[in-house]
């Protein structure tokens, strides 16, 4: 529910379930969706189906049940601190990582994950000095969560 478009929870899982998953429910109104499905399914799929159903491009991010619960249980930082989780496509090559880690500081502390690319600025994001436009042009399509939403999602549906 982001760049002037809003979509309630029953909307955003019916293409899910129209693809044959099963109970797709969907995690506040934060474009999270849970499914069960018997084969890790393909992200291009259902970012057509999702293009199809709702009318326009929508990218998607999947991560698995041990995916997300080594997510949440992540303390990339000192303990204790929140940070955003950036959800990626693919990590970005080696040079594009340093570039990417470069652009941190102490204030706005910067790590890659297994395919994310975790942030964690001293106070709010709002008042940060990273050019996440520069970051987003190095990392490519993303999508970002809090470290709390992660870890909200894989206790609700996942026993994390």
């Amino acid at each position: 529910n982001v760049g002037g478009r809003r979509i309630k929870g029953p909307e955003l899982c019916a293409p899910f379930a129209s693809m044959g998953f099963s109970e797709p429910a969907s995690f506040r109104a934060s474009g999270n969706v849970v499914f069960d499905a018997p084969r890790k399914p393909a992200e291009s799929r259902i970012e057509q189906q999702l293009g199809n159903e709702l009318g326009y491009e929508v990218g998607v991010f999947l991560r698995g049940p041990a995916q997300l619960a080594e997510l949440a249980a992540l303390e990339p930082f000192e303990d204790g601190a929140k940070y955003h989780v950036m959800f990626l496509k693919v990590l970005p090559s080696p040079a594009k990582q340093r570039d990417v880690l470069a652009l941190g500081t102490e204030e706005d502390r910067l790590a890659f994950g297994q395919r994310e690319l975790l942030w964690r600025p001293r106070g709010r994001m709002i008042e940060s000095d990273l050019d996440l436009k520069a970051v987003s042009k190095l990392i490519g399509l993303n999508t970002m969560r809090t470290n709390g939403t992660v870890e909200q999602i894989a206790a609700k549906y996942f026993g994390g």
